[in-house]
């Protein structure tokens, strides 16, 4: 997909108990979506900011918020250097998000705003800008934590029936439905788009990451007697090694060069680059950090991602 389509715009709310507490996901990353709509018409992105940024008295916010203009984060989601932060967007007392996930959405998904309609002082939202932008977002975050959205997107209304009709309300103004919504970010996710020319993995690189990494992932795996993780980091080394023109078995000639699959490119980048990145970022190691950055890096080119 196109994950340079639309820009996010990062502008965060203070921390406060009732809104931003400032606490990370228990999850690391986002392990669902919350599909909402602000159930406040007419009102955009830049309005919910500065109502959450003075709320009190009320425990409620949302990561995101989505107008005909704008994709504005205004609690860390981790789609940016940021990592994701926690939101006030499901109640704790809703079992239903637990039992479809196994966890708690406020822990653990992100909120995902709509915003819609037509104001009583006539200010209108329109539709078809913000629900392409929405759908671009959903399909991005799945897209980048490798969820399917038929499986890993929820309507507020479908964990909270008997309170809520988000994000359904917002959608049947247009006459749409959420069986829509998830359709339309499936085939966002498919789009193709003209991605950056290949560019061969350094080799250097590539055995850092085999050492480093898959090689212990792979002696963890045959300890605890998981034949189907030794083979999957078995392949994902050898993936690496025909990116970056390594033979295959030592002293053969190598095999010819191939892109590097984006799925592998993604795994080895949120399993442990990202995670490593944050801490060195944390630590203030900002030499470290950059290493990460530049490994990841040189994997989105081997697999034609756009870099970061």
């Amino acid at each position: 997909m196109n994950t340079t389509k639309y820009p996010i715009e990062r502008r965060y709310i203070n921390k406060r108990p009732n809104v931003r507490p400032g606490t990370r996901l228990t999850t690391g990353s986002p392990a669902f979506f919350v599909a909402h709509d602000t159930g406040n018409p007419g009102a955009p992105a830049d309005n919910h900011f500065t109502y959450f940024n003075n709320l009190t008295g009320l425990s409620a916010s949302a990561q995101v918020f989505i107008d005909d203009t704008k994709i504005l984060e205004i609690i860390p989601t981790g789609t940016g250097s940021d990592p994701g932060e926690k939101a006030w967007h499901v109640r704790y007392n809703v079992t239903t998000d637990n039992e479809r996930f196994g966890y708690d959405a406020n822990d653990t998904a992100l909120g995902v705003e709509l915003c819609y309609g037509t104001s009583s002082k006539g200010k209108k939202i329109n539709f078809d800008e913000a629900y392409k932008r929405f759908v671009w977002y959903l399909a991005y975050c799945c897209d980048r934590w490798n969820k399917n959205p038929s499986t890993h997107i929820a309507s507020h209304k479908q964990l909270d029936p008997g309170r809520k009709v988000d994000c359904e309300q917002a959608l049947a103004t247009a006459g749409k439905t959420l069986k829509n919504l998830i359709t339309d970010v499936a085939a966002e996710m498919a789009t193709s788009i003209n991605v950056p020319d290949f560019v061969q993995l350094p080799a250097t690189v590539a055995q850092h990451l085999i050492d480093t990494y898959i090689s212990p992932a792979w002696f963890a795996s045959q300890r605890a007697g998981d034949e189907i993780g030794k083979k999957h980091y078995h392949n994902l080394a050898n993936n690496l090694r025909m990116a970056a023109g390594i033979p295959l078995i030592p002293g053969k000639p190598a095999a010819p060069i191939t892109t590097l699959h984006k799925s592998n490119a993604q795994e080895i980048i949120f399993r442990w680059l990202s995670p490593g990145w944050f801490k060195a970022k944390a630590e203030g190691n900002t030499v470290l950090a950059n290493q990460f950055n530049t490994y990841a890096n040189h994997l989105r080119r081997s697999a034609g991602i756009p870099v970061e």
